[in-house]
């Protein structure tokens, strides 16, 4: 049987073979598997591999590893920015800023701010995927509380100018919160020469395991608690800290190194945007100047996309973020950057990662060929790409 080749590696990643072992060296009887918050020595060996994985993300996105908090994953992180950030101030000041382009953990989350009687902004971006930091500026108020921007975005894979926002966030005494899912281990990270004041990080999109994430939070930032009980985290999150997937998350950060994998992932991805291109009717999403260089979206004109899905069932890709796979309608990501609810449903993004091959790259695209062909001809639907 030939085995699925893996192209959804924004979706999540499989976890590098080195966190495996740093994980499981914390799960039996022979490891350290104690409670780190215990005062016994088992206990102090786990918090200890507990402070080096701090260190370990902290170093790899320029943030002072203390104010690292451990959270279940980015979702958890995020709602955790947004709701802290506005729930922490006084009613004078509840306005949030965000933009129509974000993770469904922070659209969601500001639709519940807003039944809490937050005003919420959302900005727009343009054709190629770009917030304008202008935007930004011009949407803040006296009493804006946070402005909320993802960094790369998760399905088009556009780099946001967070560094200029974040400037000119300080310069309106305004916090920003950066969403790095997708950024993190892709592309350099510099939290604390950006000034940026909160960022949501997760370990299962850089070969880390699932369930475990982390928010940064800048000195002198409150937040409201969302989950409580005995030694918080930065007395913000309760609960007693997973060591193994902690350590996983760690060990996941100090492999991920932007200047070893983001050239060899740059070169893959434009390999298969070119050779897609190659096959006619194929339009690329997103400024092609500003991408991180693991997604790729790309819509194939002249065929639904959810039949392409389905004839190429050895593949594995999607149609765009998985938290929204359940959900009939187009893509608010797609829709807001013009295309329309026919186009958005005949795209697909494919997800490099550091297990693919450019052998896989090759593949991928022989058999995209060969059933876009199969299912243009089946439409009968050759004049209406080719005119487009």
């Amino acid at each position: 049987m030939t085995p699925i080749l893996y192209f959804d590696n924004a979706a999540t990643t499989p976890v590098d073979p080195r966190v495996v072992e740093a994980m499981t060296a914390c799960l039996t009887a022979a490891g350290e598997f104690a409670n780190p918050a215990s005062g016994h020595a088992p206990g102090a060996r786990a918090k200890r591999l507990v402070e080096e994985a701090r260190a370990a993300i902290g170093a790899r996105v320029n943030a002072p590893p203390e104010r690292i908090l451990f959270t279940s994953g980015a979702t958890e992180a995020n709602n955790l920015a947004l709701k802290g950030a506005l729930r922490a101030r006084t009613a004078e000041r509840r306005h949030l800023i965000t933009t129509r382009i974000e993770h469904k953990s922070v659209t969601e989350s500001a639709r519940a701010l807003a039944g809490e009687g937050v005003e919420v902004t959302y900005l727009d971006c343009d054709a190629q995927g770009i917030v304008s930091p202008d935007s930004v500026r011009a949407a803040i108020t006296d009493a804006t509380v946070l402005v909320s921007i993802m960094h790369v975005n998760n399905e088009i894979g556009v780099i946001e100018d967070v560094a200029e926002i974040a400037r000119i966030c300080r310069s309106r005494g305004v916090l920003l919160h950066v969403d790095a899912a997708q950024s993190a281990g892709k592309i350099p990270l510099d939290l604390a020469g950006w000034g940026i004041d909160l960022c949501s990080l997760t370990a299962h999109k850089i070969n880390g395991p699932k369930g475990i994430g982390a928010l940064y939070v800048r000195r002198d930032v409150a937040l409201a608690p969302l989950i409580h009980g005995g030694e918080p985290e930065l007395g913000v999150r309760g609960g007693t800290l997973p060591t193994h997937q902690i350590a996983g998350m760690g060990k996941a950060y100090e492999l991920a190194d932007p200047a070893l994998e983001g050239a060899r992932l740059a070169e893959l991805r434009d390999l298969l945007w070119c050779s897609l291109a190659a096959l006619g009717g194929v339009t690329r999403n997103g400024c092609p100047e500003r991408s991180a260089p693991h997604i790729l979206n790309v819509t194939f004109r002249g065929v639904d996309g959810t039949s392409l899905l389905c004839a190429l069932d050895d593949i594995a890709i999607s149609q765009g973020s998985a938290c929204a796979s359940s959900t009939p309608e187009p893509s608010h990501v797609l829709r807001s950057i013009g295309l329309s609810d026919a186009l958005a449903q005949s795209t697909l993004r494919f997800g490099l990662g550091r297990f693919t091959e450019r052998a896989d790259v090759e593949r991928l695209v022989e058999r995209v060929g060969m059933e876009l062909k199969r299912l243009r001809t089946l439409a009968g639907s050759a004049p209406v790409w080719c005119s487009s």
